[in-house]
């Protein structure tokens, strides 16, 4: 038996070596994703467009200004000296935001009092304004900080994992998720599909080999190509993007290869049912957009309605970037991780098994 899934096995390899869409598709793609990913995908703002408007031009405004031009998380574009101003420049996206000062802001700060300082926002995308608001009151707090003396209270945080707060910290190593279930789903959607659409699937089944056996056969491929996907990823993220690693490599790739498998179950089952390779190619996307978007690789799971956290149970990815991200940054221990080890475990059974149902119920 296992001669013969060797023979099943080496024939899909070079199948897929031969083919020069589907090494392109296997090398190119994953390497320009994970280039462009690493470093366009931040949460991280730098040079934010701002305007100002200034009815004062006191010494505060003058101070407060400079913190501003200190700070390279701004960069200011444009001076304003009327309210019809704002609009266009807003509208237009050529500034994400304005800093209006009062006519008495610095009368006003001199005094001890508050100062009127408005900032109008471009609220469209709202994950961005927040980011911004954020910055603007760490300066705002810089400044009455020195120009009031010193504060009743001082406050001192230490980020635990992520020292620096660096957003491709927690980017790059979720990408190791990402590319690696669409490279595996692709792959394995296709294996099934491509020989009915060639019309050497009939010749399959007239060979000694079993529907077992066929199936583990297009399994392994999948599986070996998305290991060889993973470690290339996880290689890069270490030495090209520079984020630590600090945890256990065997417990990383225990967590890969319960993934791996996952993701080849699913994948199995919508190959099993399509007859063209645009149907299983159609069936993987239609699988790997709500899983990227339900596993929590860019909102936090926990924000999401009960019924949809609900869902992301179901949704593999969602376990290993949980893995993935505390091996390379928190150092979790085995017994940490091990609820989300065993649902994968669970989820790679189910859909192998369905898998095989659903590949002997259309042979028969």
């Amino acid at each position: 038996m296992l001669n013969r899934i060797w023979h099943l096995f080496f024939k899909e390899l070079l199948g897929l070596i031969k083919d020069k869409r589907s090494r392109f598709v296997l090398i190119g793609p994953p390497l320009i994703q994970l280039m462009i990913f690493g470093y366009a995908a931040t949460y991280d703002l730098t040079d934010i467009p701002y305007a100002v408007y200034d009815e004062d031009g006191g010494q505060a405004v003058r101070e407060m200004l400079a913190k501003f031009r200190g700070s390279r998380n701004f960069t200011e574009v444009a001076r304003i000296d009327h309210d019809r101003q704002i609009a266009p420049l807003i509208n237009q996206r050529r500034v994400l935001l304005v800093l209006h000062f009062g006519p008495d802001f610095s009368r006003q700060v001199s005094r001890g009092r508050t100062g009127p300082l408005q900032v109008l926002i471009d609220g469209r995308n709202s994950n961005t304004a927040q980011i911004a608001l954020g910055y603007i009151r760490t300066i705002v707090s810089e400044f009455n900080t020195a120009f009031l003396g010193r504060p009743p209270a001082h406050l001192v945080s230490r980020a635990w994992f992520n020292e620096n707060l660096q957003s491709r910290w927690f980017i790059v190593p979720g990408i190791v998720a990402l590319l690696t279930i669409v490279v595996t789903m692709v792959t394995t959607t296709l294996t099934i599909a491509r020989e009915r659409e060639q019309g050497t699937f009939d010749q399959l089944l007239v060979t000694p080999l079993t529907p077992f056996e066929i199936l583990v056969g297009k399994t392994v491929p999948p599986f070996v190509i998305g290991l060889m996907e993973g470690t290339l990823i996880l290689a890069a993220a270490v030495y090209w993007f520079q984020v630590p690693f600090r945890g256990e490599l065997w417990l990383l790739y225990a967590g890969l290869t319960l993934y791996l498998l996952s993701a080849i179950g699913v994948g199995l089952m919508i190959s099993s049912v399509a007859v063209t390779q645009q149907q299983g190619l159609l069936g993987a996307f239609l699988f790997i957009v709500p899983a990227v978007i339900l596993s929590g690789f860019a909102t936090p799971i926990e924000n999401m309605p009960e019924i949809v956290q609900a869902m992301t149970l179901l949704n593999p990815m969602r376990y290993f970037l949980v893995i993935v991200r505390s091996t390379f940054l928190a150092d979790l221990p085995f017994e940490l991780l091990w609820p989300q080890l065993w649902p994968m475990a669970a989820i790679a059974i189910f859909t192998s098994t369905a898998a095989a149902w659903l590949f002997r119920h259309r042979l028969y």
